[in-house]
């Protein structure tokens, strides 16, 4: 009952259309007929003939949604099933028995030599069958527009899925190259303390593999809560910090309220990165990091700020590209990375994402239409 009353807008907008297109077209069938009994000599009015070709395509209207319905649920696709053809061809009767009973309940039958409606009768709803061929005309069109609407419709589906399955193959992707890059920029730092300090150098090869663990482990995931995010980031800072030692200062300003907001699975760890690596290392003297969030109204925002001083070291940018692309792929238009280099030696990065709960069904269904768009 409840998926009934669901289907009830559907079905209304159907009828709605159906009968807007339909009675539309009276108007230029009475327009055809008018003429036609004007050279005959008939001087029938224009509403009459409007009327009577309003009745007779009105059915056609109340009709086609039905057949529409019958062609969705039992459509004539490759391979061609005799059964369902042979369905369609014996519906024609059946169709052509419900147009003339409905021009029958809708108007009186009309008298066409005599040019006036008369009483009704079992008489004039046979004479009703006598435009047979013109009913069975109309259920041609109506048919072969359903089958092309379902067509369009099985087309669209497919294209969709297409651009879905690409679109997480892309995401997939991106997710794979931000592995690789992160390993291998924290490899160096280990490589330059293996000749001189090999018990750090030891301790940061097990931070690191422990880090390695937890993004495997969340691989099967687009988004975590922001809290595990952080996590993750400050073990980050840790094996920077095992490299960087005093040159490191660190911030925190985390909202509570935003802790158990989604976000995307190491969306952080590329910005904390790159402040890192063009910012804070490029000073003999070191540097800080500052990494806050809050939430404000449906967004939340997370800003990445540190100090810049000395020549920044030159690097490839894939940490930036693949956030932005990322972003992208997951929330189209709703999410924004901005980055700004101030004259005052600061350089912000600022994230801003949909606040979404920990709710993950909710967060799937909003990627699943972003997908789809």
């Amino acid at each position: 009952m409840e998926v009934a009353w669901r289907k009830l807008p559907t079905i209304a907008w159907a009828y709605l259309w159906s009968i807007l297109i339909w009675t539309g077209l009276a108007f230029l069938a009475a327009g055809e007929d008018k003429v036609r009994l004007w050279e005959r000599g008939l001087h029938t009015s224009y509403w009459t003939a409007l009327l009577v070709d309003g009745g007779f395509l009105l059915s056609t209207a109340l009709t086609a949604p039905l057949v529409f319905a019958i062609v969705h649920r039992y459509p004539i696709a490759k391979p061609i099933r005799v059964d369902r053809v042979t369905g369609y061809v014996l519906g024609s009767i059946l169709y052509t028995i419900a147009c003339v009973s409905l021009r029958w309940i809708l108007l009186p039958p009309w008298n066409s030599p005599a040019q006036r409606f008369e009483q009704r009768s079992l008489h004039g709803l046979v004479t009703g069958f006598y435009v047979f061929a013109e009913i069975i005309w109309n259920y041609i069109i109506v048919l072969a527009a359903a089958h092309a609407y379902e067509y369009f419709k099985r087309a669209r589906d497919q294209e969709l899925e297409l651009q879905q399955a690409l679109a997480t193959s892309e995401l997939q992707t991106l997710k794979s190259q931000l592995h690789p890059h992160f390993l291998f920029n924290t490899l160096q730092g280990i490589s330059a303390l293996i000749d001189t300090e090999k018990e750090h150098a030891k301790t940061m090869v097990l931070k690191v593999s422990n880090l390695l663990r937890t993004a495997l482990q969340c691989a099967s995931s687009d988004v975590i809560s922001l809290d595990s995010e952080l996590k993750f980031v400050d073990d980050y800072l840790g094996v920077e910090k095992m490299r960087l030692e005093d040159r490191l200062e660190v911030r925190w300003q985390i909202d509570p309220a935003a802790r158990q907001l989604l976000v995307p699975q190491l969306i952080m760890q590329p910005l904390v990165e790159n402040a890192i690596f063009h910012g804070v290392a490029c000073c003999r003297g070191g540097g800080w990091i500052e990494i806050s969030s809050r939430r404000a109204g449906g967004m939340l925002e997370i800003t990445i700020r540190n100090s810049v001083a000395g020549k920044r070291q030159a690097g490839m940018g894939l940490g930036l590209q693949n956030v932005r692309a990322r972003l992208k792929h997951l929330y189209e238009d709703e999410a924004t990375l901005c980055f700004d280099r101030g004259s005052d030696g600061v350089a912000i990065a600022t994230l801003v994402l949909p606040a979404i709960g920990q709710q993950k069904e909710a967060m799937k269904e909003m990627l699943a239409s972003n997908l789809h768009a």
